[in-house]
């Protein structure tokens, strides 16, 4: 469906105003701004000499300001675009000359004189109003078909990029911050404007004149900000946001759109887009200075969030670690689902001890060190058979190892697991002792029943086990033989046909009378 004439016209109209505010009020904003910075460097360099001449110039930059103001305020639509465009080019003219005629003359007397600081930004703005003068000229040739200017945009191309914003989706008293900031304008006066007052206000400032340029710089550094203009050639503003925020490496970098558009719809759109901010131009220095502070401020609070989140995710993981050095990994899960106390019966498990045999006058000839030495590489060598098998340590007393198997998670081969632990520790412990050479050995004792397990304790809290398989298990070690693994008659029958036993015959066991026990051969 084709558009009315009436709306075709409003559209470029509207078209028309947003490429003189692009084109026109960002060059007046640099003149009044580098004039701003000469008077200052002026001022503190004691160069008073200048000063009338640089007001009358900042007065003729705020005279071309007020009437752009007046011209773009003008909402109806342009009957006479010949007579508009004759009227407006006279206009400007007026404050551009004397723009021009005064700057050249403190340039020229600033060359004379060798005060050189202040030559780079009166050139600045002497550029600035000789874009002016080239842009007043296209002007004339405006016949409602896209004169290009010389940076390559178009009124057709202001008016291109209102419609793709109508048409896209969005993608998903303080003290100064300094931040790294990225400037990314096609304009080159708005460019080095920008970088001037932010970097005088103690920001590292950055700048790109395309969408291309700013993405590259993006992915080879980090920013803390963007401050980025809708109107660009090849790439717009809009796209590049939109391309940050789809990246999760750039989408918490804040943006602020800077833009001559004005409409209500092109600023929703951008902030629906991700933009923190949206600033058209012209913008006060004052205004543009709290937007920045604000939005640094907040990547600040946000980055100290973050990092405090990872401190308190780092620290959850130490203190799992320290439980899981403590206890099983089921009831470290149940501890941490609320669990106020944890108290099994466990209708069938293996349980293992083992003791070092003649340990203690061994040790007796050593320091402490060398005692906790020689027990740590045992115990650890222990530790590892046993995660290795899936049992679980349930601790060590003094030279003694204790290990329980289908605890607290069940499994139907417990007994099996055991033995196989069994033998290979003692294996792991007997080249530990030819190493050392030490008049040392290892007995090991196991018993299959039921066992009662749980948490006691409240500071120093202790995952363990009870009941009279447990009791057995210690005296299966305790009447066992250096170098031997001793088993109840219960292992045995469990785990016949899988292993070799040798009968021991009939021990006298505390508690539990005579039993048949037997040992477990490799």
């Amino acid at each position: 469906m084709s558009a009315s004439p009436d709306s075709e016209a409003s559209r470029l109209h509207n078209a028309l105003r947003a490429h003189l505010r692009q084109e026109f009020v960002a060059p007046a904003a640099a003149i009044i701004g580098f004039a701003d910075i000469v008077i200052e460097d002026a001022e503190q360099a004691g160069l008073t000499g200048y000063r009338a001449d640089l007001d009358r110039i900042r007065s003729a930059g705020l005279s071309l300001q007020a009437l752009l103001d007046e011209v773009l305020r003008h909402g109806g639509e342009i009957a006479d675009i010949d007579a508009y465009r004759t009227k407006l080019r006279h206009d400007l003219r007026t404050p551009i000359n004397a723009v021009k005629g005064y700057g050249e003359m403190v340039m020229e007397d600033a060359r004379d004189m060798g005060h050189e600081s202040l030559v780079p930004d009166l050139e600045k703005l002497l550029a600035a109003a000789d874009g002016m003068l080239e842009r007043i000229d296209t002007l004339v040739a405006f016949s409602g078909e896209a004169a290009l200017d010389r940076t390559g945009t178009s009124f057709a191309d202001a008016s291109r990029v209102l419609d793709a914003l109508r048409e896209s989706q969005p993608a998903t008293a303080h003290q100064t911050i300094a931040g790294q900031i990225l400037v990314i304008d096609d304009n080159e006066s708005n460019r080095d404007l920008l970088a001037r007052q932010l970097a005088r206000d103690g920001h590292a400032v950055t700048s790109a004149a395309s969408g291309t340029e700013g993405l590259a710089l993006i992915a080879a550094q980090g920013f803390d900000l963007i401050l980025l203009d809708v109107l660009m050639p090849e790439m717009s503003g809009y796209e590049v946001l939109s391309k940050l925020k789809r990246d999760p490496q750039t989408a918490d970098i804040p943006v602020i759109m800077i833009s001559a558009l004005d409409e209500m719809e092109s600023i929703v759109r951008c902030i629906e887009a991700g933009a923190v901010d949206y600033l058209p131009k012209p913008f006060a220095p004052a205004l543009l200075r709290a937007r920045i502070r604000s939005s640094l401020e907040n990547k600040l609070l946000r980055d100290r969030e973050r990092a405090m989140m990872q401190e308190i995710r780092l620290a959850k993981e130490r203190n799992e670690a320290l439980l899981l050095s403590i206890l099983p990994r089921a009831v470290v899960d149940r501890i941490n689902g609320g669990a106020a106390m944890v108290a099994d019966h466990i209708p069938e498990a293996t349980i293992v001890f083992a003791d070092i045999v003649n340990f203690t006058p061994f040790s007796g000839q050593m320091s402490p060190s060398e005692v906790v030495s020689v027990l740590n590489r045992i115990f650890s060598a222990f530790d590892r058979l046993v995660e290795q098998h899936g049992a679980e340590k349930i601790k060590t007393i003094g030279d003694g190892y204790m290990v329980a198997v289908g605890i607290p998670e069940p499994c139907d081969d417990h007994a099996a697991i055991a033995a196989r632990l069994s033998l290979v520790m003692l294996d792991a412990f007997d080249a530990i002792r030819r190493e050392m050479d030490a008049p040392i050995a290892l007995r090991i004792g196991v018993h299959t029943g039921p066992a009662i397990a749980g948490v006691i304790g409240e500071r120093k809290f202790a995952y363990d086990i009870w009941g009279t398989t447990v009791n057995i298990a210690s005296r299966m070690e305790s009447h066992g033989a250096p170098g031997h693994v001793h088993v109840s008659k219960a292992v045995a029958d469990r785990l016949a046909g899988q292993f070799r036993f040798v009968p021991r015959g009939a021990v006298e066991v505390k508690g539990a009378g005579l039993m048949e026990t037997f040992w477990l051969e490799a």
